[in-house]
């Protein structure tokens, strides 16, 4: 049996799958927490891995292995190799001043917005590589004049794998490189002019490498993939064909289509970013998402499993009560400083169950916004497919038709990115034009009518969100 390995860098923690490389098969796994916060010392995700690889029984015997993460994080290294600050996360806003600035700097308003999309597929937000960069660059210059070369958090982790062996050995893909706001899916090409406005001097960047080149290896031998973000990663694990959204809720949320054709919507709703098998993955993202589900579970003092049955005992609608779910501002929309908010309680509503319906509703109806998004600029959805840690959830599965307006496939539980990961390792080893397919467990179907009032009152609450105040 050949062994490949697949790893999930994720916020929350690092899983590594050990599978068979013909079929797929899981042979053993692993996993470790990382840090909570929206920075942190990439050590930390460095520690969590050795941890998960050895709960998983090693790395000794794998023909190859591929590392997925989290995208848009900043790490800066100096000319050492050393990283010079703890890296700013996905989720940390602190740079949404800075993607207001790069965008006014292009023009302003749409036509700031369309250049960018023009330019790498994307308008700038704060989650962006690229708009770290500049907020690093104003705020703290004295670190910002240490760096010489910055990269993401798998590049880094596979850097770290295959020895770091200088700064010219940083290597990442096509899907990770799109989310940084200075590489252009549709051309394939850096736009070393957008990171050097953004950061006031050129930097050395990860070469982007092919869906099945090698971007190192361990210290056994073995190829390293490319690896990839986690969005494109999951696409690649639940064996995504072009026409298939897939509608993550994980720690964010995200609403994304495999298509054959880069995107580029000048609205930022939409990013144009590009997959893990050489085709583009048009993505809709949201801060908020299995996360609701938990903040509403601890206000209430009971499980998910609990909050799942309150849900489902309460009606369609909850009765009219709606959680509009900014807990963290929110990305699409782009309100980094908005709050969450419940509207529409009386007493009537104000029972757990129609509290924990709200809930369950308000994040659903955040995705199916961007599920309108996608829709717009083309996309097609031929099924639905539901992942990540929040598709567990009874009442998300039995809840998301009557959101969605269609059936939805929940694929059997598992790690979508490192075994999306662990299937771009065996594509490296076996070298064909397509990733190797392997069996999957047929999903589970899920379908209901289709219930407009729960979107509509959602639609109205949202649209009296108001930000906080800056300062």
């Amino acid at each position: 049996m050949t062994l490949v390995a697949g790893v999930d860098s994720s916020t929350q923690s690092c899983k590594v799958v050990i599978r068979d490389a013909e079929t797929g098969t899981l042979v053993r796994s692993g996993r470790a927490g990382h840090p909570d916060g929206t920075e942190v010392d990439p050590q930390a995700w460095w520690d969590a891995l050795q941890a998960a690889i050895g709960e998983a029984g090693g790395l000794d015997d794998v023909a190859a292995a591929s590392v997925g993460g989290q995208q848009h994080g900043m790490v800066c290294l100096d000319e050492g190799g050393q990283v010079v600050r703890p890296a700013l996360l996905w989720n940390d806003t602190r740079s949404a001043g800075a993607a207001l600035e790069l965008i006014e700097e292009l023009g302003g308003g749409e036509v700031g917005r369309q250049a960018w999309a023009e330019a790498v597929g994307s308008v700038p937000v704060a989650s962006f590589t690229v708009t770290k960069l500049r907020w690093l660059a104003r705020n703290e210059p004295e670190n910002a004049g240490r760096v010489a070369a910055v990269c993401l958090p798998h590049d880094w982790l596979t850097w770290r794998l295959g020895g770091a062996a200088g700064l010219d050995a940083l290597r990442t893909d096509r899907g990770d490189a799109s989310g940084t706001g200075y590489w252009s899916p549709a051309t394939g090409e850096y736009r070393p002019d957008l990171l050097e406005r953004a950061f006031g001097r050129s930097l050395v960047v990860p070469a982007v490498v092919g869906p099945a080149e090698r971007a190192g290896q361990l210290p056994n031998g073995a190829p390293l993939g490319p690896g990839t973000g986690d969005n494109a990663a999951a696409a690649l694990g639940v064996g995504a064909l072009p026409g298939d959204v897939i509608v993550s809720i994980g720690t964010s949320g995200t609403v994304f289509s495999v298509a054959d054709a880069p995107a580029a919507d000048s609205s930022g709703a939409v990013a144009g970013f590009a997959d893990a098998t050489g085709r583009f993955l048009p993505l809709v993202a949201t801060l908020n998402a299995a996360r609701v589900l938990d903040a509403a579970a601890s206000m209430l003092g009971v499980g998910l499993d609990e909050l799942a049955k309150l849900a489902l005992s309460a009606p369609a609608g909850a009765g009219g009560l709606v959680m509009v779910p900014y807990l963290e501002g929110e990305r699409t929309p782009n309100r980094p400083r908005a709050t969450g908010a419940v509207h529409g309680l009386t007493l009537r509503t104000s029972t757990p169950a129609h509290f924990a319906r709200a809930a369950v509703e308000g994040m659903l109806c955040a995705l199916a916004d961007g599920l309108d998004a996608l829709l717009a600029q083309g996309a097609t959805a031929n099924r639905v497919i539901l992942v990540g840690g929040g598709a567990r959830s009874e009442a998300v599965r039995r809840i998301a038709p009557e959101v969605f307006g269609c059936p939805v496939l929940v694929p059997e539980p598992g790690e979508y990115v490192a075994d999306g990961a662990a299937r771009q390792a065996a594509w490296v080893i076996q070298s064909g034009s397509q990733p190797p397919t392997w069996s999957a467990s047929q999903p589970q179907e899920y379908a209901g009518t289709a219930v407009p009032q729960i979107r509509e009152q959602y639609a109205g609450a949202r649209d009296l969100i108001t930000d906080r105040p800056t300062g």
